[in-house]
């Protein structure tokens, strides 16, 4: 008799993870460090107002606990501050654990593999098998002929009695390139990107730190520099992106591209792009004698064709822009549109909700082509 086996849902009361106080503490600790950008003063102060509203610990177990198990499991050491006092900071190992922890949000469910794990479209004698055979072919390494599939063809065309083996029988398993990529990320620092009450740096760190972690654990044969841009721009290492801060800036976005492209240059692989996370119109320049030519009202046409010679020079040298606007204002959308013309990159309209998939999904459809 057949049992009917029925398909569907099952729904039952949601059950919180098992995590000690201490872990429960430390993800809310991580989240709160990242937006006080480094401040452990600063995030134990909000901590404490946390756990005054939702009870998060109790007698058994204090925020004082959890800073003494901090310094005990070292993501926090002693230090000496500008002003010669004392205090505590975050230490290197927090610094890891907050990228984790942003690679964890925004990109979900990845799997990590081994290093270089990027295809091309391209199949040959690359360097990666494909699982999928072709006829042997002069000039094919010997290293490529599969025996087992060989020895198959041999006893399928001549029988096991009078077996031979011919060059007719011999096939390759063929591979792929694995493609290393050079990334530079543009981060725009300038003041509106904390304006109208909206913080959208935090989510442009988070996804900075998330895409440091991605290519350091699963691509580690790719490179990432990181660099902001406000009046002036400068690289900064991924250590010092839970520390960053908007300034009182303009934006400088040929500064920005200038050193992004510098960058570029000295790197061998093929395979360079630029990302670029801005929320305002380009609207500063510096000009050659060293001063400051600034325009905040208004798309500054002395500016912005800059920006477009800068496009098309990235293009010159085969390296595509990918612009995230992650303002919603209709009056930029014609100058990103002509600039990402000008670079014949991509352009994508967003808000800051779904930023870090969006360059995930482009970064790694970046990996499986080849940018010539």
């Amino acid at each position: 008799m057949e049992t009917n086996k029925r398909k569907g849902f099952l729904f039952k009361k949601y059950e919180a993870p098992d995590l000690s106080p201490f872990d429960k503490l430390f993800e809310i600790f991580k989240e709160l460090i990242t937006h006080t950008s480094g401040d452990f003063d600063e995030a134990i102060d909000w901590l404490r107002e946390l756990d005054k509203e939702y009870k998060l610990t109790d007698s058994s177990y204090t925020i004082d606990d959890f800073i003494e198990d901090l310094k005990k499991k070292g993501y926090i050491r002693e230090e000496i501050k500008d002003d010669g006092s004392g205090g505590l900071a975050i230490t290197s190992k927090t610094e890891r654990a907050i990228r984790q922890q942003a690679l964890e949000q925004i990109f979900g469910n990845l799997k990590r593999s081994g290093s270089g794990n990027h295809k091309t479209k391209y199949s040959g004698s690359g360097d990666e098998h494909t699982g999928e055979f072709r006829e042997f072919h002069f000039g094919d390494s010997l290293e490529r002929i599969s025996l087992t599939e060989s020895l198959k063809n041999a006893q399928v065309n001549n029988g096991i009695e009078s077996f031979k083996l011919t060059e007719d029988d011999l096939v390759v398993e063929d591979a792929q390139f694995k493609a290393q990529m050079s990334t530079v990320l543009m981060i725009d620092i300038s003041h509106s990107m904390i304006l109208y009450g909206e913080d959208r740096i935090t989510p442009a760190k988070k996804v900075a730190m998330a895409l440091a972690e991605l290519i350091t654990t699963r691509y580690p044969k790719d490179t990432l520099d990181i660099l902001v841009f406000g009046n002036d721009a400068w690289p900064i290492a991924i250590k010092d992106l839970p520390y960053l801060k908007v300034g009182p800036y303009h934006t400088n976005t040929v500064a920005g591209l200038e050193l992004a492209m510098d960058l570029l240059r000295r790197k061998r692989n093929t395979n360079k792009q630029i990302f670029m996370i801005t929320d305002g119109k380009p609207s500063c320049i510096r000009k050659r004698d060293g001063s400051y030519y600034m325009n905040s009202y208004g798309l500054d046409d002395y500016i912005v064709d800059k920006c477009y010679a800068m496009a098309q020079q990235a293009r010159k040298l085969h390296i595509p822009i990918t612009t995230f606007m992650i303002a919603n204002d209709p009056y930029l959308q014609q100058f990103v549109n002509y600039f990402t013309e000008a670079n014949q990159g991509k352009a994508f309209y967003t808000g800051l909700k779904g930023l870090g998939e969006m360059i995930f999904e482009d970064y790694e459809t970046n990996r499986k082509k080849r940018i010539k």
